[in-house]
């Protein structure tokens, strides 16, 4: 009988990219993928540590399946990724809850560590490597429109808040054609968007390939597929990407370029090697290649020994860019970086409050970004129905902006359709059909 292994992933879309890498290996190994714990015998919890939250919804869910493997002494119940290293010591031998312990670097194993647990013996792989990028391995994916490529592994910039380097190991990047080979078999098999994936992707290289090569690589592969990338470090933003993403039309017009703060003073005791006068020359010079760009951000609340004057820099930072969105959190210190031996002196009560100043004022901003689009036409991806009524479909502009329009039979999940813009809020667009963009994906025309 084959082996059953169920696999929950916690945080990032780096952390799904994994998953999809373990479940290749598995399944080339004779196992079977479920989607139900209680039909497996291997339960596998892929990790993130990068805050604070999750690491406890870890042990919440740990909690769990020791109650399973209580009643079913067989199961074998395994840790993966960020967390595992950090954690193997609780969970392994003072808690007793985990028989198998697995760091990023070392999937390859997992067949071979989860049998030492079968065995009743511990499976445990923690290593960091500076060569492993699963250049080799076939990431297994169930059909769909969107797919997550890692293209790279690991961080080199080793900011003060980051425990990425230390989970996750040094910068090494995967060969530039087998990437765009597996963006290839993605759009044989009808995925219509693919996302680099690096924690700090600009620095990408591949011998005398950049990122921008690669980008432009995969651009060419299929006019029809959208090509997104995340994450990107101000300091690897290059003209010559700049340049790659006006050039290609199916590069969408969308960064996600983390600021984190306003003051150059928490940057410097981030060590995030640029000041704000150097971030905001990259903007300006954005906008001016790449028309009709859009940016997010990151931005983290109450860093070491911040005061209300850094907090409202910050404020002035998100005024002057007018981000469309961001991701906005409470500084939480993470065992084994640099920020951890700082005093962690910004009260809870103080972080939260700057946290909703930040949260309200990027609301206020995205909400009047988005009611400019009213009235213009934009291209939407169609993704399928929306989650609140099957009479609505839902989708993406290239610039990463939800839109709901009324749903027919003839637009199909895939659809590429130029919907014009009537309604908005800060977290997304409403519309009508327009036209299809490529009519002969769409035979049949819209009827009144």
């Amino acid at each position: 009988m084959r082996n059953k292994v169920y696999i929950e992933t916690y945080g990032c879309q780096m952390n799904v990219a994994d998953t999809e890498l373990v479940m290749g290996i598995l399944k080339k190994n004779g196992y079977e993928i479920t989607k139900d714990a209680d039909n497996a015998n291997v339960v596998l919890l892929n990790t993130c540590s990068v805050r604070e939250n999750a690491e406890q919804r870890i042990y919440g869910r740990l909690g769990n399946f020791k109650n399973m493997k209580n009643s079913k002494p067989e199961l074998v119940v395994g840790i993966l990724g960020c967390m595992a290293e950090r954690l193997r010591q609780d969970l392994v031998e003072d808690k007793k809850i985990v028989d198998v312990v697995v760091g990023p670097d070392e999937y390859r194993h997992l067949p071979e560590l989860i049998d030492a647990a079968f065995n009743g013996g511990k499976g445990i792989g923690v290593r960091l490597s500076r060569t492993e990028t699963y250049d080799d391995i076939i990431p297994y994916r169930e059909d769909g429109l969107q797919a997550w490529i890692s293209v790279m592994r690991g961080c080199d910039k080793f900011c003060t808040f980051c425990v990425v380097p230390f989970t996750r190991g040094r910068e090494r990047s995967r060969f530039l054609g087998s990437v765009v080979d597996e963006v290839r078999q993605l759009s044989m098999r009808g995925f219509r968007e693919v996302t680099m994936l690096g924690q700090n992707v600009n620095s990408y290289k591949d011998n005398e390939n950049d990122f921008a090569d690669l980008l432009a690589a995969a651009a060419q592969v299929d006019r029809r597929m959208r090509i997104r990338f995340t994450t990107s470090h101000p300091q690897d933003l290059s003209d010559k990407l700049l340049y790659t993403i006006a050039e290609h039309p199916n590069v969408c017009n969308y960064i996600h370029l983390p600021v984190q703060s306003g003051s150059d003073r928490i940057l410097r005791l981030m060590n995030r090697t640029y000041n704000i006068e150097q971030y905001l020359g990259l903007i300006e010079k954005a906008k001016k290649i790449i028309p009709g760009v859009s940016f997010s951000t990151d931005i983290i609340s109450g860093f070491p020994t911040e005061t209300y004057e850094d907090h409202v820099m910050t404020l002035d930072v998100m005024r002057e860019v007018r981000y469309d969105g961001a991701y906005m959190f409470k500084y939480s210190p993470r065992e084994g970086t640099k920020a951890y031996k700082m005093e962690d002196d910004v009260s809870e009560e103080i972080k939260t409050k700057r946290l909703q100043e930040i949260i309200e004022l990027q609301q206020q901003i995205s909400f009047e970004k988005n009611r400019e689009l009213i009235e213009m036409e934009e291209i939407v991806l169609v993704e399928g129905k929306s989650r609140k009524s099957d009479e609505f479909l839902t989708g993406r502009t290239d610039t990463n902006k939800v839109v709901i329009i009324p749903s027919h039979e003839n637009i199909k999940e895939g659809s590429y359709v130029k919907v014009k813009i009537n309604r908005a809020t800060s977290a997304t667009l409403f519309g009508e059909f327009v036209d299809f963009v490529y009519p002969d994906e769409n035979k049949i025309a819209l009827t009144a």
